[in-house]
C-alpha cells in the first residue's frame, strides 16, 4: 500500500474532475464531492449496481501518478454479495463500497452517469442527456416505537432527507391509503420516486429499480407512442396505430366541420382517442413484463386540433378566423384526468402550441433539432395535409402553417391510396422508351425483376401512395412527360402506348391491365396545388426574414421520413439547397416528446424557445397568393434552381402557343 504522506489524487473520467482525500474515504462520496455524476439509487447499500466504476491501470506522467487496483480498498463483502447475483465484469467496482488508499484515475462508465447521453436510435435522432423528472431513492425508515409516536409518512419524509438530502418533500395524496403496506412488505425498506426533487409520487417495497414514461404523437392519421425507461433513457418498446377519429374525417378540418354539424359530437371524439393511446400504453408495457400503474410520466404533442380533442377542447375555434387555441401554453395535468389508466400519481405534459394551425408537434420538432446550436440557416417543414414549416437563422425563429391538403398521403389522386402493401411507393421512368418501373410496398423487388409478381401479397398492386405519386410525377417531368407547366404532353402518345388520351386532357399508365393505374392530368394539378401552397409558405418566411435561399433542409412527419429529398425539390416543395445538406429529420415531433420526457431541462428550453417564435399567418398575407401562383410551375415559374441544376438536366421551361386573332 503506498506510503507517501500527502493525500491521495483522485481523478474522475471523463468529466476530468479531480481532487485529494484522505485515505479511507468513500469513492461515492468523493465523487459526489467534486460534483462527478455518478448514479446511485440504493442509498450506498450495494444493490442497485448503478454506481459501477473501472479503474485506469497504469502511469499518468501528465498528473504524476500511478494508478492501479491495489490503491483502492479491497472488494467488500457487499460486492461480492452483488457480483453473485448481478455480475461485476472487468473487474468492475461499486464506488459506495470502495475506499480510496492512493492515487487513482477512475473511470465512470456511460451506464453510470446519471446525465448520460442517451443516443435516441428508435427515433433516428440525436443524442440526448438523461435528466429525468422522475428519480428513484432507496431508503430504510425507522420502524414506529412507543417511544417515537410520529407517523410512518413523517418517518418516510425523515428517512428521505437523512439519506438523500431531499427536504420540505411534498407527497401525492394517492399514496397514502397503502402507505403503511408498503412500508412493512419489506421491513420498512422502500424505493420512493420523487418527481422533481419535491415530491413523493410512488412507493415500492425494498428496491425498486423500474420506472418508465411513454413519448406519444397523436397524428391525424396515426398515433405513435414509445415507451422509456425513465432511470436508463432506453426506448423498450414503440407502437403505432390507426387515429380512430379517421371516421369522422380524413383530415383536421372535415373533423371541424363534423363537430359543427354535430354539436357534442367532439365528446365520442375525445373518449376515442383516449381509449386508443390508453390501449396502447397497456400493449407497450406488456411487452416488458410490467403493467399500466409502472408508467408515471407521459409526453404528449399533436397538431392544434388534436391537441384540443386529446384535452377535451372544442377544436371550433380553430375552424375559423383568427384560429384562436383554447391555450398555447405547455399543458400539465393528472393521467387521471386524461382516462388514461396509470400510476395513480402519473403525470401528463403537453409541448407548448406555436400557433393556430403550427402546434405542439411543431413545438417538438423544433426541441428535437435544436436549429438555434447551429449557425446555418435552416428550414424545418412536416409535411402532411397541414404543413407546418420553422425557419431559424440569424437567431430568430419564425413559424407558419401551409394548407397542402391530403394530396401529399395519396388523397384526391384517381389512384392513390395510403402506405400500405400493395402501394407503389417508389418508381424510375426511362426517359428514352417512356417505360416504368416501380417498387411496391411489401416486396422487396422491383417490378421489372424476375419473381416481381410472385412475391406481392393476393391483394397485388392496388394503387399508389404519397412517396409514389411524388416520385412518378418528376419522373416524368424529367422524362419530359409532363411539362413545366404541369401540363402532361399529348403529343408522346405517338411515342408511347403509356401516354394515353383522358377525356380533353392525357394520362400516363403506369401499370397497365385490366384496371390500369393511370396519372392523369387532375392528379398532377392536385400536386401541383399542393406543393405550391406549401412553397408560397416558405417563401413567405424567406421573405421576413430577408433571406433568398436556405443552407439547411430538415424534411419530418411519416411522410418526410420516406421522401426522396431530390424529388421534393424536383417537385419544387422546397426551395434550391445543396442536396447533402437536405435530409430526413424522421418522427422530430415524436424525438421531442422524448427529449421532453427524458430531460425536464428540455421542458423549460421549449417553452421558452416557443415564446420568441415569431408567428405568419399565410391566411391574411397579401404576398401568399402571388408566391403561390409562382410555385405552381415545375420545379418553380420564377425560382432559380442552381444547386439541383448540379444533378439534374432540368427540362426547359414551357411556353403555351398564342391563340391566333380572329
Amino acid at each position: 500500500m503506498p506510503t507517501q504522506s500527502r493525500e491521495p489524487l483522485v481523478t474522475f473520467s471523463p468529466s476530468g474532475k479531480r481532487g485529494r482525500f484522505a485515505r479511507g474515504t468513500n469513492l461515492l462520496a468523493a465523487a459526489r464531492e467534486l460534483g462527478v455524476d455518478l448514479d446511485s439509487v440504493c442509498g450506498a447499500r450495494g444493490i442497485c449496481g448503478r454506481c459501477r466504476i473501472l479503474v485506469h491501470e497504469g502511469d499518468s506522467p501528465a498528473q504524476g501518478i500511478r494508478s492501479t487496483m491495489e490503491n483502492l480498498s479491497p472488494i467488500s463483502e457487499p460486492e461480492q454479495r452483488y457480483a453473485e447475483r448481478r455480475t461485476l465484469k472487468n473487474q468492475e467496482r461499486l464506488a459506495c463500497h470502495t475506499r480510496i488508499e492512493g492515487d487513482c484515475i477512475i473511470d465512470v462508465p456511460a451506464e453510470s452517469q446519471l446525465h448520460r447521453q442517451v443516443v435516441r436510435k428508435a427515433f433516428g435522432s440525436h443524442s440526448i442527456e438523461l435528466d429525468s423528472p422522475i428519480r428513484l431513492h432507496y431508503c430504510e425508515v425507522e420502524e414506529p416505537s412507543l417511544e417515537d409516536p410520529s407517523g410512518d409518512l413523517q418517518r418516510l419524509l425523515a428517512a428521505l432527507g437523512r439519506e438523500w438530502s431531499l427536504v420540505d418533500l411534498e407527497v401525492d395524496p394517492t399514496l397514502l391509503p397503502g402507505l403503511q403496506v408498503t412500508l412493512r412488505e419489506a421491513k420498512f425498506a422502500v424505493t420512493a420516486a420523487v418527481r422533481d426533487g419535491r415530491q413523493v409520487v410512488g412507493l415500492w417495497p425494498g428496491l425498486w429499480e423500474r420506472v418508465f414514461g411513454v413519448a406519444v404523437d397523436v397524428g391525424s392519421t396515426t398515433v405513435a407512442a414509445h415507451l422509456c425507461d425513465l432511470s436508463s433513457g432506453e426506448v423498450l418498446a414503440s407502437r403505432g396505430v390507426m387515429n380512430p377519429q379517421i371516421r369522422f374525417g380524413e383530415d383536421l378540418m372535415s373533423r371541424v366541420s363534423h363537430v359543427m354539424l354535430n354539436p357534442g359530437s367532439d365528446a365520442e371524439m375525445t373518449r376515442v382517442v383516449r381509449q386508443a393511446v390508453d390501449g396502447m400504453i397497456g400493449e407497450l408495457v406488456a411487452e416488458v413484463e410490467a403493467s399500466p400503474e409502472d408508467v408515471l410520466e407521459v409526453v404528449l404533442v399533436a397538431n392544434p386540433i388534436m391537441h384540443h380533442l386529446f384535452l377535451g377542447l372544442s377544436p371550433v375555434e380553430l375552424g375559423m378566423a383568427p384560429f384562436a387555441l383554447a391555450t398555447d401554453g405547455a399543458v400539465s395535468v393528472k393521467a387521471t384526468d386524461l382516462d388514461l389508466g396509470l400510476h395513480p400519481a402519473a403525470r401528463a405534459y403537453w409541448l407548448p402550441c406555436i400557433a393556430g394551425h403550427v402546434g405542439a408537434d411543431a413545438a417538438g420538432m423544433l426541441l428535437a433539432e435544436a436549429p438555434w446550436e447551429r449557425e446555418a440557416t435552416t428550414l424545418l417543414v412536416d409535411v402532411g395535409t397541414n404543413a407546418e414549416i420553422i425557419l431559424s437563422g440569424g437567431g430568430r425563429l419564425l413559424a407558419a402553417s401551409s394548407p397542402t391538403g391530403p394530396a401529399f398521403e395519396g388523397a384526391q389522386i384517381s389512384c392513390g391510396q395510403r402506405a400500405t402493401p400493395g402501394a407503389i411507393d417508389r418508381v424510375r421512368v426511362d426517359p428514352e422508351t417512356l417505360e416504368p418501373r416501380f417498387s411496391v410496398i411489401g416486396s422487396a423487388l422491383w417490378s421489372d425483376q424476375e419473381g416481381f409478381a410472385g412475391s406481392l401479397g393476393p391483394q397485388g398492386v392496388t394503387g399508389i401512395c404519397g412517396t409514389g405519386i411524388i416520385e412518378v410525377v418528376a419522373e416524368l417531368f424529367l422524362a419530359g412527360v409532363i411539362l413545366s407547366d404541369g401540363r402532361i404532353d399529348g403529343t408522346l402518345a405517338e411515342r408511347s402506348a403509356r401516354v394515353v388520351e383522358d377525356d380533353r386532357t392525357f394520362a400516363y399508365t403506369l401499370v397497365a391491365g385490366a384496371s390500369p393505374i393511370r396519372i392523369s392530368q387532375n392528379d398532377v394539378r392536385a400536386i401541383q396545388l399542393a406543393k405550391a401552397a406549401l412553397y408560397a409558405g416558405i417563401r413567405l418566411l424567406m421573405d421576413r426574414m430577408g433571406i433568398q435561399s436556405v443552407e439547411r433542409i430538415r424534411l419530418a412527419g411519416a411522410f418526410g421520413s420516406h421522401i426522396d429529398v431530390k424529388y421534393a425539390m424536383l417537385l419544387g416543395m422546397i426551395p434550391d439547397c445543396e442536396l447533402s445538406e437536405v435530409s430526413s429529420a424522421g418522427n422530430a415531433a415524436g424525438t421531442g416528446a422524448a427529449t421532453a420526457l427524458l430531460n425536464r431541462g428540455a421542458r423549460t428550453r421549449i417553452e421558452k424557445e416557443v415564446g420568441r417564435v415569431e408567428k405568419i399567418e399565410t391566411a391574411v398575407e397579401a404576398d401568399f397568393q402571388e408566391h403561390f401562383v409562382s410555385a405552381m410551375g415545375l420545379p418553380h415559374s420564377v425560382d432559380s434552381f442552381p444547386e439541383l441544376a448540379k444533378h439534374f438536366v432540368l427540362p426547359k421551361k414551357a411556353r403555351r402557343k398564342k391563340k391566333r386573332s380572329r
